[in-house]
């Protein structure tokens, strides 16, 4: 057992998402989305730089020498996976873990509308995830796909950057790629996976222009794609694919992504006061033939008003999301505030000034 392991198993027992290593430093956890201190010695440079190289393959050390910075993933059999990040700062080596759970959740298990799931009942389109770091995303897709691979009969490629969840192939055959050990990177393993026969295909970020076009493009040629994007909402989310493109490319990519695109799930975190754990509030947009027309013409900022109409297709603004978590009693009135988009609207329940005094 590698030395570091003992961190992983306090993680595990604390239900902390994040372990926080810092040359300098003592050990920290984020638990419930607070950072939380490790009764434990401040860390020092070289022995912390030992042990997190006893689980780094040599290839991702010399990267980490040459660069500074890398991302892979580790597993400890029985317990669950974690997405690395290294990184030097000033006092030495410093890292990340995020705890990727050896079970993955169910939609009804994350509290998500019923349409999320008949996502993964989709023959073809673009879905896009998006919301903050840290919002869920990854967590959302994988329960989508275990959707899919129960449910379907097909080949599924999930392509990320390191591979968080696992999926084992029920009915579907299920093929994990990582970018930087299986591929060169996701528009690399976009142009293969098109040459290998897939129906699902998993891109874990949308990070470029390349990346995009490529998605979109499965997308529109008789592909079911999922993607995610770090925007806060499903209007913002068009916009950002299309202002990605050049200006003279981008009239033709509005019509080829109203075309091709099928949803756009836009959620939130939220620390519950009722009891330990998060909830999340996920805005909905179903790109219905009228939604398409929308984003056709260019006229992306009526899309919340065809949300608000759109609930019989399951669409859903996020104010409406958080707006239910709050009457249930499970969050605060200043977080409800603070991650809204409609502020007037929570205004009323705070009992004192927000905590980010630029909104006041």
């Amino acid at each position: 057992m590698a030395k570091i392991d003992a961190f992983f198993k306090l993680m595990h027992e604390q239900g902390a998402s994040d372990l926080h290593l810092m040359a300098g430093g003592q050990p920290a956890l984020r638990i419930r989305g607070d950072i939380e201190r490790v009764k434990y010695d401040v860390l020092d440079n070289d022995h912390l730089r030992s042990m997190i190289y006893e689980i780094t393959p040599e290839e991702k050390i010399k990267l980490f020498e040459e660069t500074g910075d890398i991302d892979f993933g580790y597993e400890i059999l029985g317990l669950a996976r974690y997405r690395v990040n290294f990184f030097m700062q000033r006092s030495g080596v410093g890292a990340v873990f995020r705890e990727i759970p050896s079970v993955i959740a169910t939609t009804e298990q994350l509290g998500l509308p019923p349409v999320v799931a008949k996502l993964a009942t989709l023959p073809r389109g673009l879905v896009v995830l998006t919301g903050p770091t840290g919002s869920g995303k990854s967590t959302t897709l994988a329960a989508i796909i275990d959707v899919a691979n129960r449910i379907r009969k097909d080949h599924i490629i999930t392509i990320e950057d390191p591979i968080e969840f696992v999926h084992n192939g029920q009915n579907c055959i299920i093929n994990h790629r990582e970018v930087g050990v299986h591929t060169k990177s996701f528009a690399a393993a976009l142009r293969g996976a098109l040459r290998e026969d897939p129906d699902i295909i998993l891109v874990g970020e949308m990070r470029d222009l390349d990346t995009m076009s490529l998605a979109i493009e499965a997308a529109s040629t008789g592909h079911l794609v999922f993607a995610t994007l770090h925007t806060t909402s499903a209007a913002k989310t068009v916009d950002r694919i299309i202002e990605v493109f050049p200006g003279d490319q981008q009239a033709q990519i509005r019509s080829t992504l109203a075309d091709g695109l099928r949803a756009v799930v836009a959620q939130v975190l939220f620390k519950r006061i009722d009891k330990k754990g998060r909830c999340v509030a996920p805005e909905v947009l179903i790109a219905t033939p009228a939604v398409r027309n929308l984003i056709r013409e260019s006229k992306t900022h009526q899309l919340p008003s065809m949300m608000q109409t759109g609930k019989k297709y399951g669409m859903q603004l996020l104010d409406d999301a958080i707006m239910n978590l709050f009457n249930k009693g499970w969050i605060s009135a200043d977080e409800a505030y603070a991650k809204s988009n409609d502020k007037d609207q929570f205004r009323p329940f705070l009992t004192s000034g927000p905590s980010d005094f630029t909104e006041a």
